[in-house]
């Protein structure tokens, strides 16, 4: 099956999810994904690997996105006769040159090994939806990735990312700045020239563009970019700091002991730090950590803190743990207060918390980012007088305080807002289509 010259997809592989899109005769298609109980518009960028232990060869099967998680929430932990392994934010990666690769169940795996197969599967179901064998590709990127500190690292990490892509069937691909792309789902909805600030706030990465979009851009050169600007920083961070501040208190963060005269901490702080990513937290299965747990343990003035955590780790309950992370931060963005709950067979978790107090927790980030945005503007000597419009994207846009950095600057009025997880795979599609015109 051939690819026809013109069907060049849009695809935004994102830290946390992907979308597919094709632009064709002016109407652009987003590609769905099956999931428990229906059909989505974006894909969980991960992969679950599994071993059967009691087969010979042992061989290893791999499930990405719904399926990988289906697959993952049905494997028993306590079985001997199989192991799983969750991977996650891979995207988050891409820039660090120490990370060549990983092992897994003894067998070596390259970094790009396992980024290729999470896009063969996004490739394996756009051809499959679309009718045609798709081959060809324009990607989002962020402005800076997740790690980098120079361009040197931007374009370590495009050029992993694109072999990564050639591995996962593509032939050609082409990359585009994901807020840019971002600005091409806006700019076809307007009808007039505007000055036009993109954010985009994805899992890993907050990035912004400064672009004139409307008729006068379609009918010369394209959009004009006036500047970029971009942090790894967004949503994980979000995530990591309810942990920190909520969650890892009712699991001992903040128990201290008495030894040799000196007042000490339980257990030390990088165990914690493992529990702020839920893809770290399998690090911690490891018989010493288990073993040092289990002693803490016992000489704890709250042991039974302890053993919440122990059964964490040793459950593997970091996803669902995550999860419940996420339902607290999308409560926060629509009420005041909201309840942390964790509820398993094993484990009952509860906790209470605020939107005021979870907006001190990551005023840090928020500076940081109003710090981003501040930069852009004045290099290139930008008023907010002078922006007509700000989109705001991705998950993370939705969170009150962050609108709310662009509110008070700009005004309610010109803040509009597209679809959280699907605009730039919109919008990618659109600049694909342009490219081929």
């Amino acid at each position: 099956m051939e690819t026809p010259s013109e069907n060049i997809i849009g695809i935004d592989f994102g830290t946390t999810n992907s979308s597919v899109a094709l632009a064709h005769k002016g109407r652009v298609r987003m590609v769905p994904f099956l999931r428990a109980g229906g059909e989505t518009f974006s894909s969980r960028s991960l992969l679950y690997l599994q071993r059967q232990m009691h087969l010979a060869r042992k061989p290893v099967s791999v499930w990405t996105g719904a399926e990988g998680i289906e697959r993952y929430l049905d494997h028993d932990s306590f079985s001997d006769e199989v192991q799983g392994r969750l991977i996650q934010s891979l995207k988050s990666y891409l820039s660090a040159r120490n990370l060549a690769g990983t092992e897994i169940f003894g067998r070596q795996y390259r970094f790009q090994d396992l980024v290729a197969r999470i896009l063969g599967d996004l490739r394996l179901r756009a051809s499959e939806w679309l009718g045609f064998e798709v081959k060809q590709a324009v990607v989002g990127r962020p402005v800076m990735f997740v790690g980098a500190d120079s361009e040197d690292d931007n374009a370590f990490a495009v050029d992993r990312l694109r072999q990564a892509f050639l591995q996962a069937g593509f032939t050609h691909v082409t990359f585009a700045m994901e807020p840019v792309a971002a600005a091409y789902a806006y700019e076809s909805t307007v009808t007039q020239d505007e000055l036009v600030l993109i954010g985009d706030f994805g899992g890993g990465t907050t990035d912004f563009s400064l672009l004139r979009v409307g008729p006068t851009a379609r009918t010369s050169q394209g959009l004009q970019v006036l500047g970029n600007s971009g942090m790894g920083i967004a949503g994980d961070a979000f995530d990591a700091r309810i942990v920190r501040r909520l969650i890892s208190p009712a699991l001992g963060s903040e128990s201290i002991t008495r030894s040799s005269g000196k007042i000490m901490p339980v257990l030390p702080a990088w165990v914690y730090t493992n529990l702020e990513r839920w893809h770290t937290l399998s690090f911690l299965r490891t018989r010493a950590t288990m073993d040092m747990l289990r002693s803490a343990e016992k000489r704890a003035p709250e042991p039974e803190k302890i053993a919440a955590l122990i059964t964490i780790v040793e459950h593997d309950l970091g996803y669902r743990l995550h999860q419940a992370v996420q339902h607290v931060k999308v409560d926060l963005s629509h009420q005041e207060e909201a309840e942390f709950v964790l509820d398993t067979d094993m484990l009952h978790l509860r906790a209470h918390v605020t939107r005021t107090q979870f907006e001190q927790w990551i005023a840090p980030e928020l500076a940081r980012m109003e710090g981003s945005l501040e930069d852009l503007l004045q290099k290139t000597e930008i008023s907010p007088a002078q922006v007509d419009r700000v989109f705001l994207t991705g998950g993370t846009s939705l969170v009150p305080a962050v609108r709310s950095l662009f509110t008070q600057r700009f005004g309610e009025d010109r803040v509009q807002s597209g679809e959280a997880f699907t605009s730039v795979a919109y919008g990618l599609a659109l600049m694909a289509a342009g490219s081929q015109s």
